[in-house]
């Protein structure tokens, strides 16, 4: 990928890159919409990324690139204005820039930049904050700052929520900026802390992106973050991982029908995700698998942001042999569903249930079998 990347660069501007960075995509693994609930989440640094190229420029122009796209778009310094069409993936490496001084810490000026990306669009994995994270360390580097990693990944936070208008929480730019290979990244997102969990043995991850996605998404996100915020301010409490089962049963009558199934999923995911780590301590992958399988139900049925799509995916995944459970994974209302399963899954299993699939719904899915990798960090 770095070979490519400074190729593509070199093609591109007609000179060698300064610097390289690297931030991965990241599979949620359990914690399904707790994060901006101030819960807890564990996911997973995947082996596919984003790559990151910068060479500085002395005019002070912005010329930005990436591999899906043909065309460069040229921005002076002081146009900070977010980009829409085909120009919109520039707001993500835009928002960087824009939080930087928020933090503290300078931007470069001019540069010429390049990204590319070897994981699949639309399956959930998280290619925003691994770009926001790479184009973090490329333009920190160039400007002479140094930062704390906690930081880092504050300022791809605060890209996505300000600048791009996402109002996810920091699951993403956490596991993406923390992960280690054969282990889990877990998050307490009130702090945010951030530690890592290791992976038992024999552990595997397949990937089944159903490139089905629901056409108001971004809407029906921000819906959903509406409605756990009503939960909390009904209950009395700020955010929901400050409440529990018993609370929320006490005070249901406060709730709307469809707001009490979105916090209820919420308080159980929380639960979910500490149950997770103690089968994980114990290397029980029956019992974690149980739990991501439950995790999806509760999607499915209280949080509502399943899809036939990715129901029909888990149901046959957790109906076939040598997969402990699943689930969606990412924000929901369409995207990919992850399977863990052991080292006698393989390629002719996932086949057979990409063909059921595509019997049902007309397609088949893309298959990845991924494994967990290191988190965001400088090229040499």
């Amino acid at each position: 990928m770095k070979d490519q990347l400074i190729e593509k660069f070199r093609a591109t501007y007609g000179r060698a890159p300064e610097i390289l960075a690297y931030a991965p995509g990241r599979i949620e693994f359990i914690g399904n919409h707790t994060d901006y609930n101030g819960g807890t989440v564990l996911g997973a640094a995947i082996d596919r990324g984003v790559a990151v190229a910068l060479a500085g420029r002395a005019d002070g122009q912005r010329r930005f690139a990436s591999d899906e796209r043909e065309e460069i778009v040229t921005l002076r310094a002081d146009q900070m204005a977010k980009l829409s069409g085909a120009q919109s993936w520039v707001n993500y490496p835009l928002g960087v820039l824009a939080a930087l001084p928020v933090f503290g810490a300078r931007a470069p000026a001019g540069f010429d930049y390049f990204a590319v990306s070897n994981l699949p669009t639309g399956a959930g994995l998280s290619s925003s904050a691994a770009i926001e994270l790479a184009s973090g360390l490329v333009f920190l580097e160039a400007a002479g700052e140094r930062l704390a990693r906690e930081t880092l990944v504050k300022i791809g936070k605060h890209a996505e929520n300000n600048f791009v208008g996402v109002p996810c929480g920091i699951l993403d730019q956490g596991v993406s900026g923390f992960g280690q290979k054969n282990h889990l990244v877990f998050i307490d997102c009130r702090g945010p802390r951030f530690a890592t969990v290791p992976l038992p043995a024999g552990a595997h991850f397949w990937i089944f992106n159903t490139h089905t996605k629901h056409a108001l998404v971004d809407g029906l996100y921000a819906t959903r973050h509406r409605e756990c915020m009503a939960a909390a301010q009904a209950l009395g409490v700020s955010l929901l991982v400050e409440t529990d089962a018993a609370a929320l049963e006490a005070g249901r009558v406060k709730l709307a029908p469809e707001v009490y199934r979105r916090a209820k999923h919420i308080v159980d995911e929380i639960a979910r995700v500490e149950a997770t780590s103690t089968a994980l301590a114990q290397g029980d992958l029956a019992a974690v698998g149980g739990l991501l399988t439950a995790s999806h139900r509760s999607s499915q049925h209280l949080f509502e942001n399943s899809t036939a799509e990715l129901d029909f995916l888990v149901d046959t995944l957790v109906a076939t042999p040598h997969v402990f459970g699943a689930r969606l994974t990412g924000g929901g209302f369409g995207g990919a569903v992850m399977a863990m399963t052991d080292a006698d899954f393989g390629d002719a299993q996932a086949q057979t249930v990409a063909a059921a699939y595509a019997k049902k719904f007309g397609a088949a899915p893309d298959i990845l079998h991924t494994q967990t990798g290191d988190g965001a960090r400088l090229l040499t």
